[in-house]
């Protein structure tokens, strides 16, 4: 979908809940990070309801809000770790996602996940009853088997590069029916964003051998860097069976900050490098002390490869 990025360095990017914190200090953030050249990316998220902490605590929606600091920013990259594909259907989110291309002149990234499905407690890291379920509840969605929510994301993608490439075309899925669809203004990013998709299940790393630029993967506390690394090799044995190169395939992982101890978190990251993973995003906890971006970049990220 966009032309094949440098795996050969590792890149560092920036994520920032949306959670129980305002506007104001996300901005901050992202516009501090716009300076710091370490920093290649920024990243929020897809929820619509807190999954931790208190329950009636703020959070921002993930497209308007990268939509605001898509026009507030210069350099970054952007985008979210990851859109729910159960939240909006896919040719308006192709429609929103071409949107914010142009806004922010084809700095976007595309992240996409399967969204919320039928899953046991405790699943993807998260203690406790699946959150999606008071989630989806609140604001009218369903949740759909585990095999659904992907059959559903293999036809966004298709979906996503008919609008981005395609005048008019018509669409007929299992899941979804398209007619007459267009898509004006086209991306600036041509033939479309870079297509990043999340998640470590076996059946979905087939899904990213075959269509995306980027796979990402909750790294520790949710996911131990060994099992980073299992996933990593699934995902290759998927590409040596399409006959892909794996290497055309950036690995993304994310990593929660310590701000108490860096050293820890600098440990984590040279692990993390040294099982192959070659984008490193580091997930922000709240609140966001003044100047995190420059604190990052000489505290976690010097000395890294």
């Amino acid at each position: 979908m966009a032309d094949k990025a440098d795996t050969t360095t590792v890149r560092f990017g920036i994520k920032t809940t949306p959670m129980h914190v305002s506007y104001e200090d996300i901005r901050q953030v992202w516009l501090e990070a716009d300076t710091v050249p370490e920093i290649a990316d920024a990243w929020l998220w897809d929820h619509l309801l807190p999954v931790a902490g208190p329950k009636d605590g703020q959070i921002h929606e993930g497209w308007t809000l990268l939509s605001a600091l898509a026009a507030q920013t210069r350099r970054l990259r952007l985008g979210l770790l990851v859109t729910s594909n159960r939240i909006r259907p896919p040719a308006v989110l192709g429609k929103m996602a071409s949107t914010v291309d142009v806004i922010s002149d084809g700095r976007l990234v595309l992240g996409l996940g399967v969204g919320g499905t039928h899953q046991p407690p405790g699943a993807g890291g998260i203690s406790g009853a699946n959150p999606a379920i008071a989630e989806y509840e609140a604001y009218g969605l369903s949740l759909v088997p585990p095999g659904e929510g992907l059959a559903r994301l293999a036809e966004t993608v298709e979906i996503l590069k008919g609008m981005w490439t395609r005048d008019v075309f018509d669409f007929e899925g299992r899941h979804y029916r398209l007619r007459g669809t267009r898509c004006e203004p086209k991306p600036v990013q041509r033939p479309g964003p870079p297509l990043l998709i999340g998640g470590w299940g076996t059946r979905l790393l087939r899904l990213v051998a075959a269509h995306a630029d980027i796979w990402n993967v909750p790294g520790p506390p949710h996911n131990t860097v060994d099992h980073v690394a299992e996933r990593a090799r699934v995902l290759d044995a998927h590409c040596a069976e399409l006959g892909r190169d794996p290497g055309e395939i950036t690995r993304s992982v994310q990593v929660l900050v310590s701000y108490d101890d860096p050293a820890a978190t600098r440990e984590t990251v040279a692990r993390l490098v040294d099982a192959g993973m070659n984008h490193i995003v580091l997930s922000l906890p709240r609140p966001y002390p003044r100047g995190v971006a420059r604190w990052l970049a000489d505290e976690v990220i010097a000395g890294q490869p």
